[in-house]
């Protein structure tokens, strides 16, 4: 059913609902005000009423007046009491209810009732004083009567003392127009202030109409869900106010969970949104751990004015950004890698087909099953020393990207790497020996050139995973070990750099693992790498300078 309020705008509807309010209140309260007005002064003249009549009835002069039946002593008597107590009426009856004066005096001699067949029994019978509300033969009147005793106590008579209800409804009627205006002046302030209060609430609501905000809270509940990005909201005392369905699955809460209402502490109990919220400041890009898993987060604070009244944080798996970060790389070094390897295979087979074609077969056997010997070899010695299928592919693919710039990787024959529990992620141990390693390239590359070494020593003995990999660089000064596993820490001038060492430092204060950093043997840098098999029993890495 179309509700008739929805053709008014909002300000027309609360000033329209609030002054209808305003009315029937104060109506309802004018009501009772009335009959409660009405009941009290009806209840003031029947006690008014009943107090003259006993004090008339224990007149003297009365009480011998009724044992002589004396209506001429009588008559002007209660007119007069009557004049003077401001009563309608003063009837005096003797002990047969007989008048024995009255107003009208032709009605002297006459029963004393009224149309309710009262015949002051209560009085005359009982010797009660009580007060009546009744239609007699001068019209409708609150009565008091009281009963006349003689000086033996015996009942010889009744006063009765009416006051008309014709002044009760005046007054009445009076304090009616009073409250009539009170009414209304109440409504037309009501009116006003509810106009003010509907502008003044729709401006807090930017100007717009409820549809329009209900409209808006559904577009913005669904793009909240749509947005693949864990988001959650909380108010100034910290507590959970919004959050997507993305949160909760980023988070590895249950559907079911409720966030809303409960303190950000409870369910990130490291987070780091109560900080923003107390100083203000936003913070971009930042990584923290949760359940084993690495996240980027934003965080900022919601203003109003200029109070801060909440925060908001979006989040994301960081292995989404590497996997992407990664992909991109791969694919890059892949047609590096073609490039470099067209280039180099096109010239064997060249020298290759050139020696054919001179009739030095023997030379040409002799350089292909050089080339096949080399990787055959170290083939070999990886399915050997390392059965890890990921580890090893690694490290064949780091192999080959050694040739492709001309350096030799070698890796000692002794190596050992068997005993990798299953607690290490293989995809951080692979990250961290593929950056050690790429930064050994680069490093080698560029101090020594083409035909520089690069070599790789590792051992799964004893407690710890040892990985020793030394270069043929211009060294890192003591100054600098401090600072190059810091994000965005580089010698190079390009973009993009400063990333590797950092994944290293992050992937190492996951496992509990160190690294140490010592001159090579003659020229370069020795990074040794400790990873616990147990365990890890600490959070942050451990760098160790050795100096010469």
């Amino acid at each position: 059913m179309n509700n008739p309020l929805r053709n008014f705008k909002l300000k027309t509807r609360m000033t329209l609902i609030l002054g209808l309010m305003a009315l029937m209140q104060t109506s309802i309260l004018g009501v009772f005000a009335l009959n409660y007005l009405y009941h009290s002064l009806e209840e003031q003249v029947a006690e008014r009423a009943l107090n003259v009549a006993k004090t008339i009835a224990v007149m003297p002069e009365i009480i011998s007046a009724i044992e002589l039946h004396d209506s001429q002593y009588l008559q002007p008597l209660s007119l007069q009491l009557a004049k003077t107590t401001n009563a309608r009426f003063v009837v005096i009856g003797d002990s047969k209810s007989i008048r024995l004066s009255h107003p009208t005096p032709a009605r002297i001699g006459q029963p004393m009732y009224d149309d309710e067949g009262d015949f002051n029994e209560p009085a005359l019978l009982e010797g009660l004083a009580y007060v009546q509300k009744a239609t007699g033969s001068l019209g409708s009147s609150i009565r008091g009567k009281a009963p006349v005793f003689d000086h033996s106590g015996e009942v010889i008579g009744v006063i009765s003392v009416g006051f008309m209800l014709d002044a009760v409804d005046t007054i009445t009627a009076r304090y009616r127009t009073t409250l009539l205006i009170a009414i209304l002046g109440a409504f037309l302030i009501s009116v006003l202030i509810a106009f003010w209060f509907a502008n003044h609430f729709k401006k807090a609501i930017f100007g717009l109409e409820p549809e329009q905000i209900g409209l808006l809270f559904e577009e913005r509940n669904a793009t909240l869900e749509s947005i693949r990005e864990g988001i959650i909201a909380i108010n100034a005392d910290g507590v959970i106010t919004t959050f997507n369905r993305a949160a909760l699955h980023t988070l590895n809460l249950q559907d079911k969970t409720l966030l809303l209402g409960k303190p950000i502490h409870s369910i990130l109990p490291d987070s780091q949104m109560l900080k923003v919220l107390a100083s203000g400041e936003p913070q971009f890009d930042e990584e923290f751990w949760l359940n084993g898993s690495c996240f980027i987060t934003n965080r900022l604070p919601v203003r109003q004015d200029d109070n801060i009244i909440g925060v908001v944080s979006s989040f994301r798996p960081k292995d989404e950004l590497d996997m992407v970060s990664r992909q991109l790389t791969k694919i890059r070094q892949y047609a590096d890698s073609l490039r470099s390897q067209t280039h180099e295979y096109s010239n064997k087979l060249h020298t290759i087909a050139g020696l054919i074609q001179i009739g030095a077969t023997k030379e040409a056997l002799a350089l292909i099953g050089q080339e096949t010997e080399n990787h055959q070899t170290l083939i070999h010695l990886l399915v050997a020393a390392v059965p890890d299928p990921i580890l090893a592919g690694c490290l064949l693919g780091k192999y080959n990207r050694a040739s492709e710039l001309g350096l030799v990787l070698s890796i000692d024959p002794d190596s050992h790497m068997t005993d990798i529990p299953l607690h290490i992620a293989r995809e951080q141990l692979v990250s961290i020996i593929g950056n050690l390693l790429d930064n050994a390239f680069e490093a080698t590359l560029s101090h020594t050139g083409a035909g520089g070494a690069v070599s790789l020593t590792m051992t799964d003995l004893g407690n710890d995973l040892i990985f020793e990999i030394e270069d043929q660089g211009a060294g890192i000064s003591p100054e600098d070990q401090e600072r190059i596993f810091k994000k965005g820490v580089t010698s190079k001038d390009e973009l993009g750099h400063g990333i590797g060492l950092h994944l290293v430092n992050t992937f190492l204060m996951r496992m509990g693992a160190t690294v140490t950093i010592e001159p090579g043997e003659n020229v370069g840098s020795r990074f040794t790498v400790y990873i616990p098999k147990n365990t890890p029993s600490i959070d942050r890495i451990i760098i160790e300078k050795v100096s010469e």
